[in-house]
C-alpha cells in the first residue's frame, strides 16, 4: 500500500494534482487506515497513471471521468472529437504565430502588405519614425473602412512620391513633428504646398465625398498638428485628406 506521496512520485504527478483529482471526483479517496493515513493499492496507480496519460494528450478534465468510464467503441469516439478539436486550435495558433511574426515591425498591425510598403518608401525618402506612425495611423482608419479596395489605392499613392513637392512635403511634416513647435515656419511652406496641391485637385474634379474615415484622419492632424489647419484655413481650404475651399477664405 501506498501513501499520496508515494503515489504521485510512481505516478509522475504532484501530491497537489492528486489531492485535486480527489476534489472533484476524478481519482477515488481511499479511507484512511488505523493510524490516519490514506493508504493507495495498485487500482489507484492504474487509474492515476491513465489519468495522467489523457490529461498530458490534451484531454480536458471535465471529460477524462467519462473516458475512464467508456467502453471501446465510446473512448475511439470521444478520442476523435477531441483529436478534431485539438486541430482546429493548432490550426489558430499557427494563423496567430503568423500574425505575431509580421506584427514584429509594428507596421503590421491591422495594414495590408501594400501599405506596409508605402510606409517603408517614406522611410527611404527620409521621413521620420514618428511621421511614419502618424501616417500609419490614417491608413488603420482607412483600412478599416475600406479593407477590400485599399489595394487599388496605394499604386497611386507610391506613384506621387516620385512628385518632389510631395516628397518635400513629406520631409517638412515629419522635421515640424519631430521639432514640436506649434509655430514651426516651415509649416507655412507646407500649407502652400498643400493648398496648391489641393487646388489642382478641386479644378481637375479629383475631390470625392465625405467619409467618417476622411473626418477621422483629419481628426488625428489636428490632433497633432493643428496649426497646419490654420494656416490651410488662411489660404481657403478646410480639411486634411478631402480638402475643399471655403466659402469666402478668413481675414
Amino acid at each position: 500500500m501506498l501513501t499520496i506521496g508515494q503515489l504521485a512520485a510512481y505516478a509522475g504527478v504532484t501530491v497537489r494534482a492528486v489531492r485535486h483529482y480527489h476534489q472533484i471526483g476524478l481519482l477515488p479517496e481511499p479511507e484512511r487506515d488505523a493510524s490516519g493515513y490514506r493508504r493507495y493499492g495498485a487500482t489507484a496507480v492504474v487509474s492515476l497513471i491513465k489519468i495522467r496519460a489523457l490529461a498530458g494528450a490534451g484531454v480536458p478534465l471535465s471529460q477524462i471521468g467519462q473516458m475512464l468510464e467508456a467502453d471501446a467503441s465510446a473512448f475511439t469516439e470521444a478520442t476523435q472529437r477531441i483529436d478534431s478539436h485539438l486541430r482546429e486550435e493548432i490550426e489558430r495558433l499557427e494563423a496567430s504565430r503568423k500574425q505575431i511574426a509580421q506584427l514584429a515591425s509594428g507596421d503590421s498591425l491591422a495594414l495590408p502588405p501594400s501599405v506596409v510598403a508605402f510606409l517603408d518608401r517614406l522611410r527611404e525618402i527620409g521621413v521620420s519614425e514618428r511621421g511614419v506612425e502618424h501616417e500609419r495611423d490614417g491608413w488603420i482608419l482607412f483600412a478599416a473602412r475600406w479593407p477590400d479596395h485599399i489595394h487599388e489605392v496605394m499604386p497611386g499613392k507610391l506613384a506621387q512620391l516620385d512628385d518632389p513637392q510631395l516628397v518635400r512635403l513629406y520631409r517638412i511634416l515629419s522635421e515640424t513633428l519631430e521639432s514640436d513647435t506649434g509655430d514651426d515656419p516651415r509649416l507655412e511652406e507646407a500649407a502652400d504646398i498643400l493648398a496648391g496641391l489641393a487646388e489642382q485637385a478641386y479644378t481637375s474634379g479629383e475631390m470625392t465625398h465625405h467619409d467618417l474615415a476622411f473626418d477621422l484622419v483629419d481628426a488625428l492632424v489636428a490632433e497633432s498638428n493643428p496649426r497646419l489647419l490654420d494656416l490651410m484655413r488662411e489660404r481657403g481650404w478646410s480639411g486634411w485628406t478631402r480638402p475643399e475651399p471655403l466659402a469666402e477664405p478668413p481675414g
